[in-house]
């Protein structure tokens, strides 16, 4: 018949030939999982046309079965499938007692034994989170029986054994689950009272709740919570006590070993009468019990005589701000004729737009692609060619390359056109140098420091920064305006010798600006903008007066 009739039958196809199949006969209401074989999430679910609803079940989450769960299931995603049959457990052959809920000790060994152990097959293969649970750990699995050497806090969860059954020639996995939690060893130490302390006093207000908490410690101890409660004693007698009152407990597990227990009895209203009774929280385990007492104390208002409290409190108010305001006054008067004072800045009754100050930087030390700033006195060849080299400036890469002294000169006097004070070139000579400084600060609308660490160790750069300093206390005019010049200099290290203490304080406060070197030509750009707007804002005007430069290039050339 076969023979003739297999061309009518549909052929099975290559998928169709390499399904899984497999029958799972679980206990009903007892957890059941299905293995995940592959990382993809598979669901599960019961072949239509039985009449039933549809149900589904995820691989690899738990849940717990019911009758209705039998039946036929096919898993997506998966070429398996697979039967289901839930069993009650009146029908099982044992009658013998089943430990399916387990409790054990952790830093003990512990025995999991599979359901069923006298009634059915020994050899079991035991799985956790769809794992063998001797995999990664010690543990011993013989005879139906799961040993495991030492228990951790980790070992808690469902513990699956599967028994494979033959009946009427269909290979049936029995599975069955066990609830395993690991609990702390019990550590024989009665409690702890956290708050209060013991004969502790509390301020309430008369009239007003009050609420009284006591916080316990206590080792864990299975099947037992530590007791806290509240008692008040009648004028201090231990023996006529009267419980209190409480809100339910609060318990959480502080730590793993641990069980904290906050206890609270709230008096509704404190009277008179409250202030001779004492509170005692006891707190009891299995190991013993601890107390601790509490008497209440009426708040006393203080009510400062105006007469007395108002001229106190304006007193400490004036001197507090007068210490402030000594301690403060150079940073103050700084921030006040730099940021608000405008003095009059005519270009008739200055002689220069700006006094740059700096010092030199060897054209042979390179850091970061740019020229470092040293404390030579005098410019070298290569850098005086620069000084007088008729090139027009630009923000290409080789013109950001150049010692910073050279390109802000070049950009402040030939492109921009302020009349530029430069020591080394118009200083007369033979005179006092500290007269000399002190006569171009006053000759002078601004006075622009290119500051580096090289600097700040100069004995005369530093002079000439601390004479503007000096200047701007005295008068509006010139204004003082800081660049740094490298990444180290912001941060204020003492160099050595130290830096005087009214330049210490006049670099937190005095207008500054960062020319971070060795960057691209758009740092540099971006640095002028910023120059120029400061400028700008400080009322300092480029007007050439071709006479009085003329004179000066002509003084230059003699010297």
């Amino acid at each position: 018949m076969e023979g003739c009739c297999m061309d009518n039958h549909p052929k099975k196809t290559a998928l169709q030939q390499n399904i899984t199949r497999t029958h799972f006969r679980v206990v009903k209401g007892e957890t059941f999982l299905i293995p995940c074989n592959n990382t993809h999430k598979v669901v599960c679910s019961r072949v239509e046309g039985e009449g039933k609803e549809s149900l589904s079940f995820d691989c690899g989450r738990q849940q717990s079965t019911e009758e209705k769960h039998s039946g036929n299931y096919t898993c997506l995603l998966s070429d398996s499938e697979f039967h289901l049959q839930v069993v009650e457990k009146t029908s099982l052959l044992c009658s013998e007692p089943e430990e399916t809920q387990l409790t054990l000790e952790v830093a003990k060994g512990g025995k999991i034994p599979c359901p069923g152990l006298s009634c059915y097959s020994r050899h079991v293969l035991w799985y956790k989170n769809n794992k063998d649970p001797c995999e990664k750990r010690a543990c011993d699995n013989r005879n139906g029986v799961l040993t495991l050497l030492t228990v951790s806090e980790h070992d808690s969860g469902v513990y699956f054994c599967d028994r494979q059954i033959t009946e009427q020639g269909v290979m049936w996995t029995f599975r069955r689950a066990v609830h395993v939690q690991s609990i702390p060893r019990s550590n024989p130490v009665g409690p702890r009272i956290l708050y209060p302390a013991d004969n502790m006093t509390e301020i309430v207000e008369l009239g007003q709740n009050h609420t009284l908490r006591c916080k316990v410690d206590s080792p864990f101890v299975k099947d037992f919570l530590p007791k806290v409660q509240w008692y008040m004693n009648y004028n201090g007698n231990i023996k006529n006590m009267t419980e209190l009152p409480m809100e339910s407990p609060e318990v959480r597990h502080h730590q793993y070993e641990i069980i904290t227990v906050l206890q609270k009895a709230i008096i509704t209203e404190v009277t008179s009468l409250h202030l001779n009774h004492t509170y005692t929280c006891i707190a009891r385990n299995t190991f013993g019990n601890k107390s601790a007492t509490v008497k209440l104390k009426e708040k006393i208002e203080v009510n400062w005589p105006s007469l007395v409290g108002y001229p106190i409190a304006s007193f400490l108010l004036v001197a507090g701000l007068g210490i402030v305001l000594r301690v403060k006054w150079l940073e103050l008067q700084l921030i006040y004729r730099t940021h608000f004072q405008r003095g009059k800045l005519n270009g008739d009754e200055k002689e220069f737009d700006v006094l740059l100050s700096y010092v030199w930087s060897p054209p042979s030390a390179e850091v970061e692609g740019g020229l470092t700033l040293s404390s030579t006195s005098r410019p070298s060849t290569e850098v005086k060619s620069c000084l007088s080299s008729p090139e027009p400036l630009n923000m290409e890469e080789g013109n950001t390359q150049r010692a910073p002294e050279v390109l802000l000169r070049q950009v402040l006097e030939d492109q921009w056109g302020y009349r530029l004070c430069l020591l080394e070139r118009d200083m007369v000579p033979g005179e006092a140098y500290t007269n000399d400084v002190v006569h171009a600060i006053q000759r002078s609308k601004m006075l622009i420091c290119l500051l580096s660490d090289d600097y700040l160790s100069n004995n005369d750069a530093l002079f000439v920064l601390e004479s503007g300093v000096q200047a701007l206390l005295q008068n509006s005019a010139p204004k003082v305006l800081l660049i740094w010049t490298s990444r180290t200099s912001t941060s204020l290290i003492q160099p050595d010798p130290p830096l005087p203490s009214m330049v210490q304080r006049a670099l937190k406060v005095l207008p500054s600006l960062n020319w971070t070197l060795g960057k691209p030509a758009r740092a540099t750009s971006n640095f002028l903008r910023s120059l120029r707007k400061a400028l700008a804002n400080h009322r300092v005007e480029a007007r050439s007066n071709q006479i009085v430069w003329q004179k000066h290039q002509s003084s230059h050339s003699f010297k």
